[in-house]
């Protein structure tokens, strides 16, 4: 461009665009509707200063991405493909084009996945797709499969997706700044000044190993006191349950009084390119103070329970109880006048998506390589005390979901046995 552009950032400082296509792709339509994403979902429920999004994410691992292709170009570093610049960039602003409202709420109760929606995105009738194809041709499709992780160059892969990507370091210290915590702070200048290009591979110095522990016990302390805060897994169950309602609701012949074709097309599994751009929380949020008016007396409730931020408690139990936990629990709720499945939730921490780094299973194909004077490569439990005990760690309690007002409704010494099982509350 004539002129660089720049964007002010509250956790790099400064974002510099100074590509075209760049800029265009920024411009368009799609990544706009990014705004109106919010980056963590439900956890303004918790943290109550999460509210950035999924457009300034984007713009971060962006630029996380273009310092990187930077300082590998500014030092010569051999083995990085200089031609495979501006396909890197575009695949890294673009990456999470296609998450929907409250993400990974929405695709757990409808089975969708965000990477083939950001891929229909790319490669469809789109605004996006015409600024891509301005390159080349094939251009969408190279950068559809550096977002799939099918794209031949692993090296271009795991700038964008990798156990040291750009876009785990981006949303760590995005998170972190604003949920207000500390636990996903790391020294990232001094990752990017250890990281090379070395035989088709992304690897790190040796030198710079302890940064990187620093990183991956970050991310450890992030997902267990921010990603999986029960008070947030509590507002995911209950998002779930008005779905999951409104859905049966659909199948049984249900008349809604209100009632958008995005959302109905959702329900019905038939949702288009069209429809899914036209799916952002400012809709869904409409669409629960709508439903807050219908006729079903369970999906009034909770979707008035979601916006008045009335969530469910929780309490902790071991996993050696939990037949008997759920057999009487579900005794308690019908005596109570609830209906289990919808206001009932057994949380186990092994259900949770956790990105733990555990190398070498199956589904772990870019570990974290450490790259000595000897040019000898080493994957870092090897080498690390600090990632090897923490690879190996499963944490997280059992957790039963309920409605506050349980307890109140039922006689104490006819459930005594369910409370003593039931440990702590929140």
């Amino acid at each position: 461009m004539k002129e660089e552009k720049v964007f002010k950032d509250p956790v790099h400082k400064y974002i510099y665009v100074q590509d075209k296509t760049i800029w265009d792709l920024i411009n368009t339509r799609e990544f706009q509707r990014l705004r109106r994403v919010r980056q963590l979902g439900t956890s303004y429920l918790t943290f109550h200063g999460a509210e950035h999004s999924r457009f300034s994410h984007s713009l971060g691992v962006y630029e996380i991405t273009r310092k990187i292709i930077s300082q590998f170009e500014r030092n010569h570093y051999e083995g990085w493909p200089q031609e495979e610049r501006l396909l890197c960039l575009c695949a890294a602003l673009l990456h999470d084009l296609g998450h929907g409202p409250f993400s990974h709420s929405i695709e757990s109760a409808f089975g969708t996945r965000h990477e083939d929606w950001s891929c229909k995105i790319v490669l469809g009738d789109t605004e996006v797709n015409r600024v891509l194809s301005q390159v080349s041709p094939d251009f969408p499709k190279k950068v559809a499969g550096v977002i799939c992780k099918s794209y031949h160059e692993e090296i271009v892969v795991s700038l964008v997706s990798s156990q040291l990507d750009a876009d785990r370091m981006d949303y760590l210290l995005r998170d972190a700044y604003f949920t207000g915590v500390n636990y996903g702070t790391f020294d990232l200048e001094r990752i990017l000044r250890v990281i090379r290009p070395y035989k088709g591979h992304i690897v790190v110095k040796e030198s710079g190993m302890h940064a990187v522990e620093d990183y991956l016990m970050s991310r450890y302390q992030m997902y267990w006191q921010v990603y999986f805060h029960p008070v947030t897994r509590s507002a995911e169950i209950l998002l779930h349950k008005i779905f999951a309602r409104a859905k049966h609701l659909y199948e049984d012949n249900y008349n809604f009084s209100f009632m958008v074709d995005p959302i109905l097309h959702l329900i019905q599994n038939k949702l288009s390119l069209e429809d899914y751009l036209l799916l952002d929380e400012s809709v869904m949020q409409t669409m629960l103070t709508f439903w807050c008016s219908e006729n079903d007396s369970i999906l009034v409730d909770l979707c008035r329970r979601f916006l008045d931020r009335k969530l469910y408690k929780y309490s902790t139990f071991e996993e050696s109880s939990n037949k008997r936990v759920i057999q009487r629990m579900e005794q308690a709720m019908r005596e109570a006048g609830f209906d289990p499945i919808y206001y009932m939730e057994i949380d186990f921490p092994s259900d949770l998506s956790y990105d733990v780094y555990r190398p070498g299973e199956s589904d772990e194909k870019l570990p974290i390589l450490l790259l000595d004077h000897r040019e000898h490569l080493t994957e870092i439990t090897h080498k690390s005390e600090i990632v090897r005990s923490i690879s190996g760690i499963h944490m997280g309690a059992h957790h039963i979901y309920y409605p506050e007002e349980l307890r109140e409704r039922l006689s104490t010494t006819a459930y005594a046995d369910l409370w003593a099982l039931l440990g702590e509350q929140d």
